[in-house]
């Protein structure tokens, strides 16, 4: 059946995908291996009929995986007058990968009209039953709130900390007081000078 060919199709594809994005040395190409191997995890959320969250994997984690690499610009020294030297001999390598992705949102999609993969014993949903997205709602804001809450809090941490690591003290930047600015009143935001003529305001 197209159902199991197209899932074991993604699944090879997903475990590649991440053994690459271990063993690639180049962070560029590290993540290239990633996007590619969230692009099949969001091919086999189709197959089991999870639209929303294959849309939300691709929409949100290759975002992410964006930011990601411009932290890796910005924090790594990458040489990338060597990265355009020999960009002619990839191109072969890009198109090709390009015609997998094609050829597996092809099959995905015709997996997904043929119904995503039959499991023993499953029903026909009711006419009245809540589509995915209420449903997800429902459990992730009711059964798993708490599980929600810490790792949004994880994520906090996580960003507050990446803030921290690349933050850099400069000395030729005045720091902004914010005490002394609250406090000052409105006279002493406006002083008057009288300089002579043929000087400058000394401040």
């Amino acid at each position: 059946m197209i159902q199991i060919f197209v899932f074991y199709l993604f699944a090879t594809l997903v475990i590649a995908s991440g053994v690459m994005t271990i063993a690639s040395r180049n962070p560029v190409h590290s993540v290239l291996w990633l996007i590619l191997a969230f692009f099949n995890a969001a091919g086999l959320f189709l197959l089991i009929v999870a639209e929303f969250l294959a849309f939300l994997l691709v929409i949100v984690y290759v975002v992410a995986v964006a930011v990601l690499f411009l932290f890796v610009v910005m924090m790594l020294d990458v040489d990338f007058a060597e990265l355009r030297a020999g960009i002619a001999r990839y191109w072969p390598f890009g198109f090709g990968l390009a015609g997998v992705i094609l050829a597996e949102i092809f099959f995905g999609a015709i997996a997904w009209n043929a119904g995503g993969i039959p499991v023993p014993g499953r029903r026909a949903p009711a006419a009245a039953a809540p589509s995915n997205i209420v449903a997800l709602g429902r459990l992730l804001y009711s059964h798993y709130l708490f599980i929600f809450e810490a790792a949004g809090i994880v994520l906090l941490v996580a960003m507050v900390g990446a803030i921290v690591l690349t933050r850099r003290k400069r000395s030729d930047v005045r720091p902004q007081n914010v005490t002394r600015q609250v406090r000052r009143r409105p006279g002493e935001a406006v002083v008057n000078m009288r300089p002579p003529v043929g000087q400058g305001v000394e401040l």
